[in-house]
């Protein structure tokens, strides 16, 4: 089925914007982009420079930051293949509103904001993906903030858990593995908790047989056991 055909359907959110393209649409982005690649810790975009092109990552992960002047780091998001960045550069006065550096090794196709708005005006399929994930990343920024009002640490850390599972998981059974290429303390940046919450939350999951990890990976083993902590009422991790 093609991404043009699913346009609205659940499915879509949980795959990036270079998944959701056919074949055609991919080798026609391609032919308008440049392929770049980053090595790890590399700044891909700094905060506050100017800026005319965006990013589709082919692979690998990089992490989106706010920085202050006194060089202090707040990890906003973190983004892997398939995912755009970069996108409003066209939109916010040609400069960049965050830091966007490579966690290990990052190839992806650059292209400039006048060259894929003609992309996505010749590509109606294309278009409505990218309007579709657009739309879904600025409600999953609400749901965030929310989330941060009325939810607990641990509750969010579940819930990005239970998200970075649905768009970059890879599934075996009723497991689900995931890549988390962040220290505990930039996952605490993350859901807005701290490191303590994380570590907490993480030992009492696996005691429990919810979740197992390895370094820079955790896989869910239970769904819906993560999901009811995301869910519940707030308790004690904060």
């Amino acid at each position: 089925m093609k991404a043009d055909d699913q346009a609205g359907s659940g499915e879509l959110t949980s795959r990036g914007f270079w998944d959701l393209l056919s074949q055609a649409e991919q080798a026609a982005l391609r032919a308008l982009s440049q392929a770049s690649a980053f090595r790890a810790d590399d700044t891909i975009c700094a905060e506050g420079e100017q800026a005319t092109d965006l990013l589709v990552l082919t692979e690998g992960w990089v992490k989106i930051l706010s920085v202050t002047s006194e060089h202090h780091e707040t990890v906003l998001a973190l983004r892997g293949h398939g995912d755009v960045i970069g996108e409003l550069a066209g939109t916010s006065a040609g400069f960049r509103t965050a830091t966007v550096v490579a966690i290990g090794p990052v190839r992806a196709l650059v292209i400039t904001c006048d060259r894929f708005g003609q992309f996505l005006d010749s590509n109606p399929g294309a278009n409505r993906a990218y309007r579709h994930v657009m739309t879904q990343r600025w409600r999953e920024t609400a749901d965030m903030l929310r989330s941060r009002s009325v939810n607990n640490g641990a509750q969010r850390l579940a819930g990005l858990l239970l998200d970075l599972a649905a768009r970059h998981g890879t599934h075996a059974g009723l497991a689900t593995a995931i890549t988390i290429p962040l220290s505990q303390e930039e996952i605490a940046s993350l859901v807005g908790t701290s490191r303590a919450t994380v570590t907490r939350a993480l030992g009492d999951w696996r005691r429990r047989g919810l979740i197992s990890t390895a370094r820079h990976q955790i896989t869910i083993n239970s769904t819906p056991g993560l999901r009811s902590i995301a869910d519940r009422a707030a308790g004690p991790f904060r």
